[in-house]
């Protein structure tokens, strides 16, 4: 005979703080990967330019370019890459058994170091939009 479980309501949003820092690495994991295979189909749809002329796609990009929003966009996609990195790193040392007992503490620091990475790119992504 089976069991039943109470798992609670999928509404009850107060869960969420009950998340420990290996939850919160794993639901940022799956949802960076996630943005990061759409993205892939996006950079296709614009490679994709190239077989109709080059002129075509030297004109697709710098389109793009010139709009604020994909510079932002772009700063999100660097964010998102640099995370879904160093958080695979992070894993990988984790199953190799090393830092398993500062596994909350090389979150953290993957968090900073996005970070501080992304921040330091802002003006390099930025440059020339506002000129």
């Amino acid at each position: 005979m089976s069991q039943s479980y109470n798992r609670g309501l999928i509404e009850d949003f107060g869960r969420w703080r009950e998340f420990s820092a290996g939850m919160w690495a794993w639901v940022f994991h799956k949802f960076t990967g996630w943005v990061l295979v759409g993205y892939l189909f996006t950079h296709i749809a614009v490679l994709s330019t190239a077989l109709q002329s080059p002129d075509a796609y030297t004109t697709t990009i710098q389109s793009l370019e010139g709009l604020l929003v994909v510079r932002i966009l772009e700063v999100g996609l660097l964010a998102v890459a640099v995370f879904h990195i160093l958080n695979g790193l992070r894993l990988l040392f984790v199953d190799l058994g090393f830092g398993l007992e500062s596994q909350d503490k090389s979150f953290y620091a993957s968090l900073l170091l996005t970070g501080a990475i992304v921040v330091a790119s802002v003006p390099t992504f930025l440059a020339g939009v506002f000129g």
